[in-house]
């Protein structure tokens, strides 16, 4: 496969749109030239056939010898055809190979762009508008350079070679084939405006047609699990009518355009027309330059209104290409930033000293004064209800949000000063609802681990991540595809394929978000032991619910609307007044009734044979 060349588009940043769109012309500018130069050739070509056919009834029809002279004359119409022809051809050809050589580059770069963005850009920003400024608006931008902006080329080098020969003709009707451009150009300008701003609300509008399509096909199964298909219909056709809305308003710009410009055209070249068959009765033209300027004229009149129609499309490619470069302008998450690398291996010390946090345009904390250490090899559980701030906690040790108060020191060095390519090599993270890729179950499990993967060492991860039996008794073993979001294996199976995955990263330090709440007691059971067999010897963070997946952990914090409510093991904290004791005993009532409850439906399972040859007498107690 090819790969295209690394071009970084923020050095294509201008407040000048045409400005922008040159300097991404970068490595394809000579192609493009080529283009232009193909297009001012074809049209002094195409000219030059009116004057031959001027030449050709003026000085050559009437002469002596004409046996000799038509066939030169035919060859020279012949020729010029066929170079036209051919320059039309190769500047249509480099226009369109710069063109997609443009895209294919800017969608690469867009996609590596796009990853690169910190969580904070993903956080407010819908996929499906991602997706709109990646495909559509790039596409906007391909039609551009392929074909709006060779075509204001070549209509302005038509113009001023078809000029320069009608005025060679005779310059009273020059001046008269022109009078009409101000007023088309002026049009021209007008439309212009109102086509961007339509455009630009259509587009605006095709990415929330696409945000919708996108969300409804990715929880299909929520949707036929609620039978919801008509009111995700109803929505669908609610968003689709106002982009129908806005697409029939942008469809009546150009459709004004088009009948004014024609109008106006048309009656510049009936005049022309006029002028010049009267000049020609009169003898003050020859014949054969009528004819000459009937040709020459409609090459001059209809690329002016042609500019207006470019002119107009052209909004559309600049309208797109600032969405594009809206995008490109948005800051990379600096994965280098920080220039502390130890020499040897992390040995996982983390201190929370005094941390606070708060999302971008939020008033309040998620996280308050958050102190604790954890000294290498230990096991810290955070504990609390929905909103209290656990998964932020953690977040902040992979950097993927920065605190804004306080300190956090990885082996006694400020958390900052490490690369964030560095620090999340370091870390693994299983998390509640693992994401596996539309790939096969290896490559799911090698995923990320930066290095190749004996199929030994592959086993062995599956192995003590009980899920070596589960692989092999598919067909294709560990070749198998495991679908869409991994949809054609259990939640269980799912979460023991990201545990093997962790397992080959070989993590130092280790973040367990509510991995086993998902699935049932027997495959938390089983979850719960290739855990344990994870956390040996790494710094361990476990966020859960359940005080059984906590009561192990070497420190055990229990957070309340962002802050440390209490701290301790297990027993230290059930000889305590407190959340983690009211949670415990919640959670024990509930576990005794269910106890209760299974022991019943033992019992009546258990009566048919009891009773068998008995005489059972039953009664109601009052």
């Amino acid at each position: 496969m090819q790969t295209t060349p690394e071009f970084d588009f923020r050095n294509t940043v201008s407040d000048h749109r045409l400005v922008g769109l040159w300097r991404m012309l970068t490595g394809f500018r000579l192609a493009y030239l080529g283009a232009v130069v193909g297009v001012g050739l074809a049209a002094v070509l195409k000219t030059g056939t009116y004057l031959l056919l001027r030449y050709f009834v003026d000085d050559v029809l009437g002469q002596s010898g004409l046996g000799r002279t038509v066939p030169l004359i035919a060859l020279g119409f012949v020729g010029l055809a066929l170079l036209q022809g051919g320059f039309t051809f190769l500047s249509g050809k480099l226009a369109a190979q710069t063109a997609e050589g443009i895209t294919r580059r800017l969608r690469n770069y867009l996609f590596d762009h796009i990853q690169r963005l910190p969580f904070t850009y993903h956080d407010q920003t819908q996929t499906g508008e991602l997706i709109q400024r990646a495909t559509s608006d790039v596409d906007a931008v391909r039609r551009f350079f392929a074909d709006q902006a060779i075509g204001v080329g070549q209509i302005i080098l038509l113009f001023v070679v078809n000029l320069a020969a009608v005025v060679s003709l005779n310059r009273q009707l020059a001046l008269l084939s022109i009078l009409i451009m101000p007023l088309v150009l002026v049009m021209s300008v007008f439309f212009f405006k109102k086509v961007s701003a339509a455009y630009e609300a259509y587009q605006e509008q095709e990415a929330v047609v696409s945000t919708t399509l996108q969300e409804n096909l990715t929880g299909v199964r929520v949707v036929k699990a609620f039978a919801r298909q008509s009111w995700e219909r109803d929505k669908f056709e609610q968003h689709n009518w106002e982009q129908f809305q806005r697409g029939r308003q942008l469809l009546v710009m150009h459709s004004l355009y088009w009948p004014i410009s024609d109008i106006l055209c048309g009656a510049q070249m009936l005049g022309g027309f006029l002028a010049a068959a009267l000049m020609a009765i009169n003898g003050d033209i020859s014949v054969g330059t009528y004819l000459a300027y009937h040709g020459l004229v409609i090459w001059l009149i209809w690329p002016i209104r042609n500019l207006g129609r470019l002119i107009v499309h052209m909004s559309t490619g600049l309208v797109s290409y600032g969405r594009v470069l809206e995008l490109v302008r948005e800051a990379q998450e600096p994965l280098t930033e920080g220039s502390h690398i130890p020499t040897g291996d992390v040995q996982g010390e983390i201190v929370f000293d005094r941390v606070c946090f708060e999302y971008d345009g939020e008033e309040s904390k998620v996280l308050k004064s958050v102190s604790f250490r954890c000294e290498p090899g230990q096991v810290v559980a955070l504990l609390g209800s929905t909103g209290s701030g656990k998964t932020t906690l953690v977040n902040l040790l992979p950097r993927f949000y920065d605190y804004t108060g306080g300190s956090v020191t990885l082996d006694g060095v400020e958390l900052t000063a490490y690369p964030r390519r560095f620090l999340r090599q370091q870390i693994g993270i299983v998390e509640q609802e693992p994401f596996l890729f539309s790939r096969t179950i290896r490559e799911n499990m090698t995923y990320g681990v930066g290095r190749d993967v004996s199929d030994e060492e592959v086993e062995a991860a599956a192995r003590s991540a009980a899920i070596h039996d589960v692989v092999l008794a598919f067909p294709d073993g560990y070749q198998t595809l495991v679908g869409e979001k991994g949809v054609t294996l259990s939640g269980g199976q799912k979460q023991r394929v990201a545990i093997a995955r962790t397992l080959l990263k070989d993590p130092r330090i280790l973040i367990l978000d509510d991995a086993t709440s998902s699935v049932d007691l027997e495959t938390e059971g089983v979850i719960r032991g290739a855990l344990e067999r994870l956390m040996q010897g790494r710094t361990s963070f476990v966020i859960a619910h359940r005080i059984q997946s906590v009561m192990n952990a070497d420190l055990i914090l229990v957070l309340d609307r962002g802050q440390i409510v209490q701290r301790g093991t297990h027993p230290e904290l059930l000889a305590q007044e407190g959340m983690y004791r009211r949670i415990y005993e919640m959670q024990a009532r509930v576990e005794d009734e269910l106890e209760w409850e299974l022991g019943d439906i033992q019992l009546a399972e258990d009566l048919p044979d009891v009773m068998e040859g008995e005489t059972v007498y039953v009664g109601l107690a009052v």
